[in-house]
């Protein structure tokens, strides 16, 4: 089945193999337009993430704008596939702007650790630097292994080689010693790492890698950007980030990563119709402990305006600090209503409940305590994946006779 898959595929790439790149752009846009409205899954995590971004400081017209772009901009990345794999002048579509920036480091007797992020096509990145000197890059592998040893074939044509994560630490270690270039992607979320920062104004799990090696090899972090722009990329390489010897790994690794993390938030505040905005790049959970259509990153809790049953219902609604302990908790509670500390990270207080139905993208999961229950389908046809209310929670509950608290454990943990 991967094999016809894998076929299929090719065979559907291949007639845009045949267009120019500026026809794939075009094609790539106009796609994203389309399919916008049919791509839920993609739609709604654009638009989430975009709104979650507060220092991108956006309108909801400029939210929707830039999530259709950034839908564009995935389409684009994937027609161009094909056409890469064939490519045999890579500068025929990427340009680096500034490649001076790390020949002076390579005639130093050094080499590099480029971090890079999924913005505009990340794939020329790796291609246009293997070009000119030999790299290696981390790959994750995909399910179908026939189209994932494709593109590996299309990455490692000039001088590359890729590795699989598991072999990152001991092959990049390697690969830096012996004067070959390390590339990483690493915008993306890794709750396992357990290292975070603020990133576009929210805190983010970010893998430390880059840091990591860049210490231990006394190596430099370069931070490559790529635009696209009529037709082809253009890369600019930052300046280098270079380790600091006197300090410890624990002081190091969050400096060099504060930089190098500062340089990619600007990138996308630039371009961020270019930024790969699809990813779950805040959540802070990963597989294992919460069931899958419950673990998200930003969560809406609407309590009753009756002051005295929102109330009770706090009482028992404080396990969800519990089951959540970093994630973004927004409660929506009536006029002079208090909650314990530390359980919502934003408290919005109303009068009517018409007020509660608001054009907020945020939300990934909503708790509707109230009796409203058209409210769960007001943000589901927003951003919200999931929606759940008193009666379907006790609907799924092992153990409907139990507490409000106990059922939410039951319903949204795999160990209760």
């Amino acid at each position: 089945m991967n094999y016809l898959s894998y076929l299929l595929i090719r065979a559907l790439l291949f007639p845009f193999s045949l267009l120019s790149y500026k026809s794939l752009h075009k094609l790539g846009n106009i796609l994203g337009i389309l399919m916008f409205p049919l791509l839920t899954k993609y739609r709604k995590r654009a638009l989430s993430n975009l709104a979650i971004a507060r220092d991108l400081h956006l309108s909801n017209s400029e939210i929707e704008k830039l999530a259709k772009e950034s839908l564009g901009n995935l389409f684009i990345t994937a027609l161009e596939y094909g056409k890469l794999s064939k490519e045999k002048n890579i500068q025929n579509i990427a340009i680096c702007l500034n490649p001076e920036k790390a020949d002076e480091i390579i005639k130093s007797g050094k080499t590099i650790i480029f971090f890079c992020a999924h913005l505009a096509n990340w794939e020329t990145l790796f291609l246009e630097g293997t070009s000119r000197m030999k790299g290696l890059a981390i790959g994750q592998p995909i399910e179908n292994r026939f189209l994932y040893h494709w593109v590996v074939q299309m990455r490692e044509k000039f001088e590359g080689t890729i590795v699989e994560p598991k072999q990152a630490v001991k092959e990049g270690l390697r690969a830096l010693k012996k004067g070959v270039f390390l590339g990483i992607v690493g915008d993306q979320s890794l709750p396992d790492n357990g290292f975070s920062s603020p990133f576009l104004g929210r805190s983010a799990l970010t893998s430390p890698l880059p840091a990591l090696l860049s210490h231990r090899s006394g190596c430099p972090i370069i931070v490559p950007i790529p635009v696209r722009k009529n037709g082809k990329y253009f890369i600019h390489y930052s300046d280098p980030i270079w380790p600091d010897g006197t300090k410890t790994m624990e002081e190091d690794i969050p400096r060099l990563m504060k930089a190098s993390l500062h340089l990619i938030e600007n990138a996308i505040k630039e371009n961020p119709g270019q930024w790969l905005w699809q990813h779950n790049k805040w959540k802070q959970q990963g597989p294992g402990r919460l069931r899958k259509q419950y673990r998200f990153d930003t969560i809406a809790v609407f309590l009753p305006l009756d002051k005295e049953k929102a109330g009770e219902l706090l009482k028992e609604l404080t396990v969800l600090r519990e089951i959540y302990p970093t994630e973004f908790i927004s409660f929506f509670v009536p006029e002079g209503l208090v909650l314990p500390n530390a359980l919502a990270s934003e408290t919005i207080h109303y009068k009517n409940p018409l007020e509660l139905k608001t054009k907020d993208y945020r939300f990934k999961l909503i708790f509707n305590f109230t009796s409203d229950k058209s409210l769960s389908d007001h943000f589901l046809k927003l951003a919200a994946f999931t929606a759940l209310t008193p009666e379907k929670i006790k609907h799924l509950s092992k153990q409907p006779q139990e507490s409000l608290s106990s059922q939410l454990k039951q319903v949204i943990l795999y160990a209760s």
